[in-house]
């Protein structure tokens, strides 16, 4: 019959060895001058597509075996020149119950019949390895299909305006029977958007203020 192997567990171990048990879970902490820990800032900084703030700079330092405190890590990326770049949406309403720039046409009607008859459309943001890139779509109520998107380093008026032709090059619908409904964002109260739709007699709607 075979002998039960027996397990020394870390304090046996480190007494066999005449090791302080402290060493086992020592963990190293590198200190450095000022300017390296500026350098080390500045790499983690490129290589996170710049978005790095303080706390998320302190793990990664961490990581790294340099311990640092947030307010020290928050002055050194300021020494640095180091500002993580957060994108934001702005958002132009000051109330729900505004009077929109279009009426609502669409009134809460999201499941129509037919497809090509209600197109909506809306931007978000996603981040690449060149950095932060904005997505437009567009989509067809009727099949729940994006039919039309755009991708651009800009979320201007353009770009809402490259989804929207896009869809209509790819699925040719009968323009003179669709509705357009999307927020009232700066990119769809813009006149380029607004003409582009008038030029393809697309019938335009908007929800309240406020609400996507």
């Amino acid at each position: 019959m075979k002998k039960a192997e027996k397990t020394l567990n870390t304090n046996h171990l480190c007494r066999l060895f005449n090791v302080p048990i402290a060493s086992y879970y020592y963990q190293p902490v590198i200190k450095l001058n000022e300017a390296t820990y500026r350098h080390k800032i500045k790499a983690i900084h490129e290589n996170n597509f710049k978005s790095y703030g303080r706390r998320r700079m302190k793990v990664e330092l961490n990581n790294q075996g340099i311990h640092l405190g947030v307010f020290k890590i928050a002055r050194l990326m300021k020494d640095a020149g180091v500002l993580a770049k957060v994108p934001k949406k702005p958002h132009y309403y000051l109330s729900g119950k505004q009077i929109p720039n279009r009426p609502n046409r669409l009134e809460r009607q999201f499941n129509p019949d037919q497809i090509n008859t209600h197109w909506v459309g809306d931007i978000t943001y996603i981040r690449s390895y060149r950095g932060w890139s904005y997505l437009a779509t567009v989509l067809d109520l009727g099949s729940r299909e994006i039919v039309g998107y755009a991708l651009s380093q800009t979320p201007d008026a353009g770009l809402a305006r490259q989804a929207l032709v896009h869809a209509i090059a790819m699925q040719k619908p009968d323009t003179g029977e669709l509705m357009f409904h999307s927020d009232q964002g700066v990119q769809y109260t813009a006149d380029k958007f607004k003409q582009t739709l008038l030029l393809h007699g697309i019938t335009q709607s908007m929800s309240r203020r406020g609400n996507c």
